[in-house]
């Protein structure tokens, strides 16, 4: 279904992580593809993952300056023009994480807001030019952007920033047959989540609610992805779409 497409995904951690769930489906489906990690010692994880599957591995911390732009230039380098970008990152301090929103730092709120948000804005500015004719950005969200989801507290308000980010940049980008997309999993399991405070309730909370009663996987959010970047959704733009067993369609 991919045969010929030519992207990259941002922020695969481990073996647990949906990016990497991402980056193996697209390269089984026959794309080339590029992924990235955090730093040197997340590349001691991802790389024996990756590599096996053929797929390279840079680091990538979009903090600090011309990373993003190394890592979009080798991809151009070793693949032509880029068909797709999977963003697949989200950090928050835990100190911050773990407050309430009214007590959450300023640092650590615009902390959280750039990196998880902002750096949507500025993988779309300098992968545009690379994407010769067209293609798909697709980045991570989750409900706690429209609901206030016990514990996810300052998440919250960025991913409803980041959802809109994707609204305007599909406006933005619209003429250049660029598509847009979020994609909205229920609860995994994964290091990011981690971090989150009682997850394993929450977890718990979904299943026993959600009209499939079950949680969703790694890889069904996976298909979702590769269906978005596939020309089988050409006629798709801007939206939010959900992976998540149901759990955005009760109350």
């Amino acid at each position: 279904m991919l045969t010929g497409k030519r992207g990259i995904v941002i922020g695969v951690a481990n073996d647990q992580s949906i990016a990497f769930a991402v980056a193996k489906m697209l390269k089984a489906d026959g794309a080339d593809v590029l992924a990235t990690c955090l730093n040197i010692k997340a590349r001691s994880y991802v790389e024996p993952i990756l590599s096996p599957l053929g797929i390279p591995v840079m680091t990538c911390d979009v903090e600090q300056p011309g990373a993003l732009e190394h890592v979009i230039e080798d991809a151009v380098v070793r693949f032509g023009p880029l068909d797709f970008v999977v963003h697949s990152i989200a950090f928050a301090p835990l100190v911050d994480l773990h407050a309430p929103l009214h007590a959450t730092s300023r640092e650590g709120f615009l902390r959280a807001m750039d990196i998880s948000c902002h750096s949507l804005a500025r993988v779309a500015h300098l992968v545009a030019p690379k994407m010769q004719h067209g293609g798909t950005l697709v980045t991570m969200t989750y409900i706690g952007s429209k609901l206030a989801v016990p514990d996810y507290g300052l998440m919250g308000p960025v991913k409803a920033a980041l959802e809109s980010s994707v609204r305007y940049l599909a406006s933005e980008f619209g003429a250049r047959q660029i598509r847009v997309h979020a994609v909205s999993p229920g609860p995994i399991a994964t290091r990011a989540a981690s971090g989150i405070q009682n997850f394993d309730q929450l977890m718990a909370r979904v299943e026993s609610r959600v009209p499939l009663k079950r949680l969703v996987s790694q890889d069904e959010v996976a298909g979702l992805v590769a269906f978005l970047v596939s020309d089988r959704a050409t006629g798709m733009t801007g939206q939010t779409i959900y992976v998540d067993a149901g759990e955005h369609s009760v109350p």
